[in-house]
């Protein structure tokens, strides 16, 4: 078996990375692409490593002989790179190809070890790697018959985004046998080059073969194997995370801030939604608007105040909508010029937003960080501060204050002039009936009061980015309709918000789906016994390790080893460096690999 790597190519996309050097020596999380593939095929016994060169040869030549392989490299120039494809370049390989059988690999892919296990372990004579298709890569599309055998290459024309689930993309390497190359191939490719010219691909001549000859090549589903294709920069990025070992993987996806579905198979118990909410009839009616939402301007402020005040029945002017909770957080934080009291620990947008000097902590001491309105009355009563934010449920703990407590404490801190912040963006997830202070006559009664609410995790569409505030305070919430943008949302928002108020019954029909599926992970955690598990009436579980294992160690390994994304707390203010860390909770399916994988590493 000789390996036949194609490395002629410019990767003009990755633009100032391939300056001064060939796409293949674009390094990837501290190594080379070429280097990383190099020393997994050197490992494999080999009788020879072909790699055709073009763009910048000489570098890629130096370097890789700086490597000191074991196994034989041979260099073929292809001088007409910038004038050829990929085709031309394996046809140039043809008395290579000739002599053994051969593992084509294009330059661009990262892969590890297994991949190249997995073919070499394979007695079929053709062979290649396939997966679920990633729009947003390059590379063939193919369908396969019962048996896994290719029988169509998806050409842009027959295209089709509905039959996705039918689909699958090469991953650029084949395992092709000596007979079938001098047989079919080399012959086929020969003659293609002669027909159609020297800049379409080398899979276009495997696409006839598929089609003259059906069941010739086999096709392998890559699962859980790591690979990624390299063409821009985006790429570099995504697959130093993937490739990335130990603390440094963990830190990459954190420093993500979500865009996790670009990591397949990958369990995310760290950021926060509802796993029951929107249901499919809903998907179904935004699906059917795509066109006309993604082509139309949404409209501005005063109709989006409009629509959010209908659903949630206040009055427009007591309501302001934003690009996510996040962006009225910002803005809230800047209205305010005193101090501000924080009940830590807390969710870490409020102190951001604000210099330190100006922030009054109320550090929760207690084992179980737990508090009541009367401790944060009796901490704040001799405090000089103009609010105190208070989230509810808490982030991260799950403690939660019932409604009439929180308007108590409204009406203390009226009489002393000082304004209460509730964020209830998980309030819906409370067992508890009737625990929302988005009302009207709450609003209208209690002036103090500011009320923000993330509509993307108790109603489950992040990617929406839609928040909303309110406020008896119409100056207030008028300087904040100044402050953000007038297109602050966009039209699929918009659409949302106008139509969310006809599913009313089904979203409390989830609520309610969702508080049984807590009570059985909730159950199902405590039974671990090197894990306490705090009570929490939001969508997300906080626990602390009680077996010496840190936090930051039991997340590692939960990341490289089982791909489960969760939040490790110990750098979170208020716990103290404390080996705390957050589950989000999803389906019960879902909720069992966590509890499964929990068991067995606690």
């Amino acid at each position: 078996m000789q390996a036949v790597i194609l490395a002629a190519g410019m990767g003009r996309r990755l633009k100032e990375h391939t300056k001064d050097k060939t796409k293949c020596m674009v390094n990837v999380g501290g190594q080379t692409i070429i280097e990383r593939g190099l020393r997994i095929l050197d490992a494999k016994g080999l009788s020879r490593i072909v790699i055709v060169t073009g763009y910048k040869s000489e570098g890629l030549t130096e370097h890789v002989n700086s490597l000191k392989l074991s196994t034989p490299v041979v260099y073929i120039n292809n001088s007409e790179y910038e004038n050829t494809s990929n085709l031309y370049s394996l046809n140039l390989a043809g008395e290579y190809l000739k002599e053994d059988d051969t593992l084509v690999i294009e330059s661009d892919i990262v892969y590890e070890a297994a991949v190249i296990d997995r073919i070499l372990e394979s007695d079929e004579e053709c062979l290649t790697f396939v997966s679920r298709p990633k729009p947003w890569m390059d590379g063939s599309i193919v369908t396969l018959d019962g048996d896994s055998y290719i029988n169509d290459f998806i050409g842009a024309d027959n295209f089709a985004f509905q039959n996705m689930d039918s689909y699958y993309k090469t991953v650029s390497m084949y395992k092709l046998s000596k007979n079938y190359l001098n047989n079919v191939y080399l012959p086929l490719l020969a003659a293609y080059v002669q027909a159609w010219g020297n800049k379409t691909h080398y899979e276009s001549a495997l696409k006839v073969v598929a089609f003259k000859e059906q069941r010739v090549l086999k096709a392998i589903v890559l699962e859980n194997e790591k690979w990624y294709e390299i063409n821009d920069i985006q790429d570099i990025d995504i697959a130093e995370s993937i490739f990335a070992e130990g603390d440094e993987k963990l830190t990459r996806y954190m420093k993500r801030f979500g865009g996790y579905w670009r990591y397949e198979g990958m369990y995310d118990f760290c950021y926060l939604v509802n796993p029951f909410f929107p249901n499919q009839r809903f998907m179904d009616e935004m699906k059917a608007n795509f066109e006309t939402l993604i082509r139309e301007y949404p409209s501005g402020m005063a109709v989006n105040s409009l629509l959010a005040a209908k659903y949630f029945e206040l009055r427009p002017e007591q309501v302001c909508v934003g690009n996510g909770t996040a962006e009225l957080i910002k803005s809230l934080m800047e209205n305010f010029s005193g101090n501000i009291g924080l009940i830590y620990p807390t969710f870490e947008e409020y102190p951001h937003r604000k210099k330190k000097e100006q922030l009054v902590p109320f550090w929760v001491i207690n084992e179980d960080f737990t508090y009541t309105v009367d401790d944060i009355m009796d901490f704040y009563k001799d405090k000089d501060i103009q609010a105190i934010v208070l989230v509810n449920p808490d982030n991260p703990s799950g403690h939660f204050i019932m409604r009439d407590d929180i308007l108590r404490l409204e009406e203390w801190a009226a009489g002393r002039g000082v304004n209460i912040i509730v964020d209830e963006s998980f309030v819906d997830f409370a067992d508890i009936p009737e625990q929302t202070l988005l009302t009207q006559s709450i609003i209208d009664e209690h002036k103090h009061l500011i009320v923000l609410k993330s509509i993307s995790k108790s109603f489950g569409v992040p990617g929406l980015r839609l928040g909303i505030i309110a406020s008896a305070d119409s100056d207030m919430i008028a300087a904040m309709k100044k402050d953000v943008s007038i297109w602050n949302i966009n039209s699929f928002a918009e659409y949302y918000m106008q139509i969310i108020e006809k599913y009313k019954t089904d979203y409390e029909e989830a609520m309610s789906r969702f508080m049984d599926v807590r009570k059985r992970y909730v159950d199902k955690l405590t039974k671990i016994p090197a894990l306490r598990v705090f009570p929490s009436q939001a969508n997300y579980i906080m626990c602390h390790l009680e077996n010496g294992m840190s936090s930051r160690k039991l997340a590692d390994i939960m990341l490289n080893k089982y791909n489960i994304l969760i939040k490790d707390l110990s750098t979170k203010e208020g716990l103290n460096g404390g080996n705390y860390i957050r589950l989000s909770v999803k389906t019960d399916e879902e909720n069992d690999v966590v509890v499964r994988v929990l068991s067995e590493l606690l």
